[in-house]
């Protein structure tokens, strides 16, 4: 009767032993899965936030900058211009002189 007893608690202990195997590699399997979704939901919300980043509207400070780059671009255009123009001015009155006939020939 006691080796039936002894056959019976090996069993049960098997029996525990293979559920309690069983049931650690089903965690490690949800762990990694768990893992992978904070990786992926971690990745969606550096995206989400890029993206807001987009779309939202100028600060006072960056408008700010944006006018002070406009207003050094139209200086230096005006700038061109200018020199622009004298130089189409100098190029005219070249062009007028060597146009005109000379005189008494």
């Amino acid at each position: 009767m006691a080796k039936r007893k002894g056959t019976r608690a090996d069993a049960l202990r098997t029996a525990v032993d293979q559920t309690f195997h069983a049931a650690a590699g089903q965690a490690q399997l949800t762990r990694d899965r768990a893992q992978e979704l904070v990786d992926e939901l971690s990745h969606t919300a550096t995206r989400v936030r890029d993206l807001l980043d987009d779309l939202r509207p100028p600060s006072g400070d960056e408008i700010r900058s944006l006018r002070e780059d406009l207003r050094a671009l139209e200086r230096r255009v005006a700038k061109l211009e200018a020199r622009g123009k004298q130089a189409g001015k100098e190029a005219g009155k070249e062009a007028g002189k060597a146009k005109r006939p000379a005189r008494g020939g």
